[in-house]
């Protein structure tokens, strides 16, 4: 049976809390009738606000194009499916440690890395930013030329999971580098 009195604190539901504990002391013939509509209205909201904050998430990622793994032609490439289904559970994520994808274009990298963005936030509840490299490099110029420095790095210091794409595809200027190498340490 759920604690409805905790959950509608966890809402910060605080007075309804309050008064469903007085309630339910009065006898149980009292919230009996409630009881099911209460609960509904509860997981309804719990849906709602999960929902909400996917569709906050997915555009805070700023991803090229929705891509999911289900969309992967594994038969094509050479690419190992269950290491790729494996990664796309972030655990990888909680040592802080990176994954690269290396290949010539057109191998999916990009849709691999998406995908596992996605699946990230979809799945895994993580907070994750898609960059093309030459634009981060580019946002990261422009803050310290505004005298603006760091704030992108403690942005991304807050993520789960940062997607570099195109890493090594065009070039960027030396301080440009020197920035990406310090957002990475």
């Amino acid at each position: 049976m759920r604690d409805i009195a905790k959950e509608l604190k966890a809402l910060r539901l605080h007075g309804m809390a309050s008064t469903w504990t007085e309630l339910t002391a009065q006898g149980d013939s009292s919230t009996s009738a409630s009881r099911w509509l209460i609960e509904h209205l509860l997981q309804a909201e719990d849906t709602d606000r999960a929902m909400r904050s996917i569709h906050h998430q997915m555009s805070t990622a700023k991803f090229p194009s929705h891509r999911d793994l289900a969309g992967f032609d594994f038969d094509a490439t050479q690419v190992d499916q269950h290491l790729v289904r494996q990664l796309a559970t972030l655990v990888f994520t909680d040592t802080a440690q990176n994954l690269v994808f290396i290949g010539g274009p057109g191998t999916g990298k990009t849709h691999l890395a998406t995908a596992i963005g996605i699946a990230g936030v979809t799945v895994q509840s993580k907070r994750v930013r898609f960059f093309s490299t030459v634009d981060l490099v580019n946002v990261l110029e422009r803050e310290k030329r505004d005298g603006k420095a760091g704030r992108t790095a403690q942005t991304l210091m807050r993520m789960d999971l940062v997607i570099l794409d195109e890493l090594g595809y065009l070039p960027f200027s030396q301080i440009g580098g020197a920035l990406l190498v310090e957002v990475q340490t």
